[in-house]
């Protein structure tokens, strides 16, 4: 008969205590890091938080949520999603939805649902202006190649300069699932610091003058043109870039809803009901992917190195093409804005306006930043799809 001693030694061995690693304990402290900047500095807390939290029950040795070596096997062809449903775990399951590109593409219907793209269609040129700030994505992947990344992951890491965290999971879950982990982080985390990383480099590129620059309002957008904008930008675009179809569509079908005036209970539903759940499921699967043994290493530390690296260029190419358009206007666009095409929605736009009220307190460019800031979010989905097209 076993004695209290033997019990008490039972169970001290099948515990996750008594397999605790460096590694694990490691990854336990950091998701403590993450919880403390998502819930206390407030570091994007809707997904932070999830990933933290995932991050910490992937880490929890003998919990059997998350199994990487069934994930290695589903890409390498030997199993299905039926056997994940079957042998995986909690975590494992939740997964399915990041792999198949669902929770991505729900995001950003609720991402339409809640954008109004009036500013953008008042002014095209905002187009250009979005289109400039992906060039960190591009100089990031070329940097990525450098050091010796393959092309798929140098494509999934350069997509964190386009400042769209949906975006960078999407696109990262199709082509670099390995690096899920630290690519969400780097995106998110980099998005909430956009406010300390803008800032100077916006001063650094635009004189005094072009900062005061104050522009004319905006033209009223009719209800039409706000309705024919959706279905026109998505035909366009999924025909240009047929791999873009998940994310432009549902994108493009929530501002729809949004814009149509009949369906308002759709339209509501996506911006908060949908949008809540989406973001659970999605922030736990994303931080069950962080598992020690492949997060601990020195891609990680270079991702994090090129995401700072790729935003910076991203608010770069936004300002220098600002400063030619100003030029080219005969000082009518302030360059600000240029720095909105990042689509962070809506600090880079807020950021933009702060920065230039500094300059001018007479100044109201928020509205005007607003159109690149949605041209960004349109211009980041167009950037993943053709790097899909490549790499796919």
């Amino acid at each position: 008969m076993a004695t209290i001693i033997d019990v008490i030694q039972i169970i001290w061995l099948e515990s996750g205590f008594a397999s605790m690693g460096l590694k694990s304990l490691f990854m336990i402290l950091l998701s403590f890091v993450l919880l403390y900047l998502g819930i206390v500095k407030k570091f994007e807390p809707l997904l932070l938080v999830g990933i933290a939290f995932g991050m910490l029950l992937t880490n929890l040795p003998g919990a059997g949520l998350y199994h990487p070596e069934l994930w290695d096997a589903f890409l390498a062809g030997e199993v299905g999603y039926g056997d994940i449903l079957h042998d995986g775990g909690l975590l494992d399951i939740l997964y399915i939805g990041v792999k198949a590109g669902v929770y991505p593409s729900l995001i950003f219907m609720g991402v339409g649902a809640m954008t109004d793209f009036g500013p953008l269609i008042a002014n095209p040129k905002s187009l250009l202006l979005g289109s400039a700030a992906q060039l960190g994505v591009y100089c990031a992947f070329i940097v990525a190649i450098i050091l010796g990344f393959t092309g798929n992951e140098a494509a999934a890491i350069g997509i964190i300069g386009g400042a769209d965290g949906p975006t960078a999971i999407y696109l990262c879950s199709k082509l670099a699932p390995h690096l899920l982990g630290a690519i969400a982080i780097a995106a998110y985390s980099y998005m909430a610091l956009i406010p300390m990383i803008q800032p100077p480099i916006m001063r650094l590129l635009t004189t005094e003058e072009e900062r005061k620059i104050k522009m004319e309002q905006l033209r009223p957008v009719s209800k039409t043109e706000k309705i024919v904008f959706p279905i026109v930008v998505s035909a366009f675009i999924i025909l240009l870039l047929p791999s873009t179809a998940p994310l432009i569509g549902c994108l493009m079908l929530g501002n729809l809803w949004r814009e149509t005036g009949a369906t308002d209970r759709l339209s509501d539903t996506a911006q908060n009901a949908l949008m809540n759940i989406v973001t659970i499921f999605l922030g736990i699967s994303v931080g069950a992917t962080t598992v020690a043994d492949r997060f601990l290493n020195f891609q990680t530390i270079a991702i994090i190195f090129l995401g700072l690296f790729a935003f910076c260029f991203s608010t770069v190419g936004g300002l220098l093409l600002g400063k030619l358009l100003c030029k080219l206007t005969g000082g009518k666009i302030n360059p600000l804005i240029g720095s909105a095409g990042v689509s962070a929605v809506p600090m880079a736009a807020r950021v933009s306006q702060m920065e230039g009220q500094k300059a001018n307190p007479s100044n109201f460019l928020l509205m005007h930043a607003m159109g690149p800031n949605v041209a960004g979010v349109i211009g980041s989905a167009v950037a993943a799809g053709f790097l899909l097209a490549l790499f796919g």
